[in-house]
């Protein structure tokens, strides 16, 4: 399983974290729009190892595991590493905090109904978050410094990226809220079914 072209993307994910942490870390303009390039990357794999795992009829429970794990860890990784070198502009911080509080409460919530064998389908809205999310944190983590590295120093890369966090925050509690009341709906059931059966 571990050598399906969709599990190779999913894991390359995961390997491009530490990459990616180190670019940040250095600081300069050129590292900066490595690491937004290298971010793009892997936001692309994401995309892609679903489609290619449909398209070859490649599933697996490991690739059900490791995806979404994937996701949270570059998510976190990026958002920690731009708050720790100070790359939120605007007040971006709470965003951050925000998005990170979501998807530890869904994580958890999605752990507990798998459990009972119900799961949490992935709604257009929350497909929308994604999107706009992994948008603001390539913005972040290229910074304006790429802007006057790519000669246009009159681009607002850091404003962009911090009003596209705060667009995905907002989305955030919009669909953490939806999966929440999903989730109690069917502990309701689970609880309701379990008493009858007893």
């Amino acid at each position: 399983m571990l050598t399906d072209l969709p599990n190779i993307l999913t894991l390359s994910r995961i390997g491009a974290i530490p990459v990616l942490v180190a670019l940040v870390a250095m600081g300069g303009a050129i590292t900066d729009c490595a690491a937004c390039l290298l971010f793009i990357a892997a936001a692309i794999t994401d995309y892609l190892d679903g489609r290619l795992a449909r398209a070859r009829q490649q599933y697996s429970e490991l690739g059900r595991m490791l995806d979404p794990i994937a996701d949270k860890l570059l998510v976190g990784a990026s958002l920690m590493m731009l708050a720790g070198t100070d790359h939120l502009p605007f007040g971006a911080l709470y965003p951050a905090i925000i998005i990170l509080a979501r998807e530890i409460l869904i994580s958890g919530m999605r752990e507990f109904l798998a459990a009972t064998r119900i799961s949490l389908p992935v709604t257009k809205l929350a497909k929308w978050k994604t999107g706009i999310q992994m948008t603001a944190i390539g913005f972040l983590l290229a910074g304006d410094g790429t802007g006057r590295l790519l000669q246009m120093p009159w681009l607002p890369v850091g404003l962009i990226g911090s009003v596209l966090l705060w667009i995905a925050a907002v989305l955030t509690v919009m669909t953490g809220w939806d999966y929440l009341m999903t989730a109690l709906r069917h502990i309701g059931r689970h609880d309701g079914a379990s008493k009858i059966a007893s």
